[in-house]
């Protein structure tokens, strides 16, 4: 029974230990201290990243082309691979029952927009409607491209909250002209992205609009699919994987491009760097939980060393007990309650603190691939409660010897 008198003994008891005992949970706390901290960085990582891929859409096939570096039936290397409208409509065309979403793109790098007085340089991209899904543009204001604007070539403008903020400060855009390039384009929406600041410092315009202006004929820089999910994770992989592959091949076919050429056609699965990066986040939580698990044995132990140092010092008391008739399992039940108590009072000391300086420095980290580092608490008391449970089977072999020992050996002892 653990009634007030014998918790007061217990603690009487490690405090003639002083040095040991703190030692002891000091090893103890430390142990469950940086699990939780651990836990809570590697809980961080997995959210930083993730925010990473949240930037655009994590089963995305994104296809861009540079110059081939092999001759190939007749032509000669260095020639630049330039995707058309007809590229686009070829890919499409063959693989439509497996995307979800799909995009093309013609980019101006560094186009001077303007407005009144304000003006800068920005990304002008033409692009078709699926675009806001595929880079997860979060429309604020207004609306996004429509196929209506494709089809008629409208000179419509959706900007970034960054050019926003940048040309037209607190004024309300929508229906209001920008300049690009000194042409009119009326501002019909205004999208917020995760990527942040750079990813909302661009303009986007209907690609047939951007064609016709910028004299890009059928000319079109790259193009981008969602490929649709499967149920399982690892057949949603394989899937996005063969159609990557199947794309780059169709490509290599339509522009007579050298099958083993790897710097002409550049294919990027997200999905798949999305399983890659997930695998390592999960090695690095295992390596974490070692790192912490091996921490708290290391306690473990020193709680074991300790109970046979307590054993070994009340030898003559444990004997003297046992001649007024103490039970074995009274004995053993005395120095389990004394392990158990060093475990709970420092595996609890070191869950408080751990969690305490998560809540304190987590907030302050400000850095793109470690967000919100924290632990769950179920985990960390369930964590503290198998410490506790380690600590008595850690302490049951000093009490089974002390529940071993003759009276009257105890009684000679010195």
């Amino acid at each position: 029974m653990f009634d007030l008198e014998r918790w007061q003994e217990i603690f009487e008891t490690l405090s003639k230990n002083k040095l040991r005992t703190f030692l002891t949970g000091l090893s103890v706390a430390s142990g469950i201290f940086i699990l939780v901290i651990l836990l809570g960085f590697s809980e961080g990582i997995a959210n930083g990243v993730k925010s990473q891929f949240e930037q655009d859409a994590t089963n995305r096939v994104s296809v861009w082309t540079g110059v081939t570096t092999k001759g190939y039936k007749g032509l000669n290397p260095g020639r630049y691979v330039q995707l058309k409208n007809s590229s686009f409509d070829a890919v499409t065309n063959e693989y439509d029952n497996y995307l979800e979403y799909r995009t093309k793109d013609y980019m101006i790098w560094g186009g001077t927009v303007s407005y009144n007085n304000e003006s800068g340089n920005y990304r002008v991209r033409g692009t078709l409607p699926d675009n806001q899904f595929i880079e997860n543009a979060d429309i604020g204001t207004g609306r996004f491209i429509s196929q209506s604007d494709i089809n008629e070539g409208k000179k419509v403008a959706i900007i970034g909250n960054k050019m926003k903020m940048d040309l037209f400060k607190d004024e309300d855009p929508i229906n209001k002209n920008i300049q690009i390039f000194g042409m009119n384009f009326k501002v019909v929406g205004v999208y917020f992205d995760p990527g942040g600041d750079r990813e909302e410092s661009q303009v986007y315009i209907p690609i047939s609009t951007a064609q016709s202006v910028f004299n890009a004929g059928e000319n079109i820089r790259n193009m981008a699919f969602t490929v649709k999910m499967a149920d399982n994770f690892d057949e949603a992989v394989a899937r996005s994987n063969a159609i990557a592959l199947g794309i780059e091949q169709k490509i290599k076919e339509i522009h007579t491009v050298a099958p083993d050429d790897v710097s002409a056609v550049r294919v990027n699965n997200t999905l798949e760097e999305a399983q890659k990066i997930y695998s390592l986040i999960a090695t690095i939580k295992a390596v974490f939980w070692f790192v912490g698990i091996g921490t708290i044995i290391a306690g473990i132990v020193g709680v074991g060393n300790i109970m046979l140092i307590i054993v070994k010092e009340r030898t003559k008391e444990i004997g003297i007990r046992k001649a007024l008739g103490a039970l074995p399992m009274s004995i053993v039940g005395m120095i389990l309650q004394e392990a158990v108590f060093v475990t709970m009072f420092s595996g609890l000391f070191g869950l408080i603190l751990g969690l305490g300086l998560l809540e304190i420095v987590g907030p302050q980290i400000e850095s793109d691939f470690i967000k919100y580092p924290q632990v769950d608490f179920n985990i960390a008391l369930t964590t503290v409660f198998l410490l506790v449970l380690a600590g008595a089977l850690a302490g049951f072999i000093p009490a089974y010897r002390a529940a071993m020992i003759k009276p009257i050996d105890a009684l000679r002892d010195e």
